[in-house]
């Protein structure tokens, strides 16, 4: 079974045009659920320019990240939408009937899903 953990972060609510130009930490994976929504793991000071930015500590979500073997081989038949070849990519849709994001890597996959999803999706996809 996947072993998902808690993805400590920071959820980012701001207009898209302020999110375009928001100074990333270095080294932050930052994800960008939606047009005006971003949730970003790892430390560092955010720089948002929205006086109505919404800016706070998530831990909604579960992750595990997978080698590219492990993915394939568990997790991608349980897909029925493209995924990007051209990696780094960021992709959201249903996995096993399950609503996940992905971070694709060449190595390896980040796979997220709601916590209150992760022990279905881990039964699932096992």
């Amino acid at each position: 079974m996947l072993d998902f953990v808690t993805m400590h972060g920071r959820r980012v609510v701001a207009s898209a045009t302020a999110l375009d130009a928001a100074q990333w930490p270095d080294g932050a994976l930052v994800l960008r659920l939606a047009p005006d929504d971003v949730f970003v793991i790892g430390p560092g000071d955010l720089a948002v320019d929205d006086e109505h930015a919404i800016v706070c500590d998530e831990a909604g979500w579960s992750g595990v990240w997978l080698p590219v073997d492990v993915f394939e081989a568990h997790a991608q038949s349980h897909i029925h939408w493209s995924i990007a070849e051209h990696r780094p990519a960021f992709a959201q849709g249903l996995m096993a009937q399950i609503p996940v994001k992905l971070w694709l890597e060449n190595e390896r996959v980040l796979v997220l899903t709601a916590t209150v999803s992760r022990h279905e999706l881990a039964e699932r996809l096992a």
